[in-house]
């Protein structure tokens, strides 16, 4: 297989310098193609000397991470890919090993593998589909956070911690390889996410195309997480619940959709209880657009 890491990069530079330092070390042969979105100019003539192999294609506009992916998937083509978040920071080799186990399963078209934070804690980066019992035990609920051992938050979280390669609903787009064959099938990301839910989104159409998905722990990286969207903490907050509900929009059926304004006020509670601090983050942030 021909392999192509894509990373999409918003005004993440300093991040992107530490994830391009980690790849020349542990793949210096791989392909790396990054799409820039709102990119500037300097810091991304900044970063070229230093790394002269990696393809850095800019863009002005920002039309979101699923967006970019597949820009990104079309200048590769027709490699399969790898995606990374630019706060991703390689610790071994990956593409090798990922290869290896998707030729010995033709029916696996996306896989992902351990995703460990900055501090060394297991990141849940497997999961199962989203159902109402995720807005009680998904990772960043009140119940996970306060008894993370409950049986909600085990139902939706605890693939992250198997220890052997294992068949999952969904894997986080952070890391996550595809074959091209799968993306081209299910017409690569849904560019109608900003950000958040696409990557569950595609895991989801790639099942309903008769693909499976699968969590290979002997892969692993370390996930700097959020660097990317503390930059505009107001848009991520609003991008992550209109993902929610046209997540849960697309999905639902009948009854779902004669529930949707329920949902909606439900999203809208959550929304003002986490403006608050989405707002802090971005007053004390705002000095720094003037340096």
């Amino acid at each position: 297989m021909s392999v192509s890491i894509l990373i999409v990069n918003y005004r993440s530079y300093d991040e992107l310098e530490q994830c391009l330092v980690s790849l020349r070390d542990f793949e210096p042969d791989t392909r790396i193609v990054i799409v820039d979105h709102a990119a500037d100019a300097r810091r991304a003539a900044q970063l070229q000397p230093l790394h002269p192999r990696v393809e850095i294609h800019q863009f002005q506009d920002n039309p979101g991470f699923g967006a970019g992916v597949n820009r990104a998937a079309r200048l590769a083509a027709p490699d399969d890919v790898v995606v990374l978040n630019p706060d991703v920071v390689l610790t071994q080799a990956i593409v090798a090993r990922l290869v290896s186990y998707v030729g010995s399963q033709p029916r696996v078209g996306i896989v992902g593998g351990l995703v460990r934070e900055e501090s060394g804690a297991l990141q849940p980066s497997a999961r199962a589909f989203p159902d109402l019992s995720t807005a009680f035990g998904g990772r960043t609920a009140l119940l996970t956070r306060l008894w993370p051992s409950n049986p909600l938050t085990v139902r939706n979280l605890a693939s992250s911690a198997v220890a052997h390669p294992d068949r999952v609903d969904w894997v986080t787009g952070a890391f996550m390889f595809i074959r091209r064959q799968t993306f081209d099938d299910v017409g690569g990301f849904d560019e109608r996410f900003f950000m958040y839910w696409e990557d569950a989104d595609l895991c989801r159409r790639a099942a309903a195309r008769g693909w499976q998905t699968a969590f290979f722990p002997s892969v692993s990286v370390r996930h700097l997480t959020g660097r990317a969207s503390r930059h505009v903490p107001i848009r991520t907050l609003v991008a992550f619940h209109r993902s929610v509900f046209h997540y849960y929009w697309k999905h639902g059926g009948p009854v779902a959709r004669v529930l949707s304004p329920i949902v909606a006020l439900g999203l809208a509670g959550r929304f003002v209880l986490r403006l608050p601090a989405a707002l802090r983050t971005a007053l004390s942030r705002a000095p720094e657009r003037h340096l």
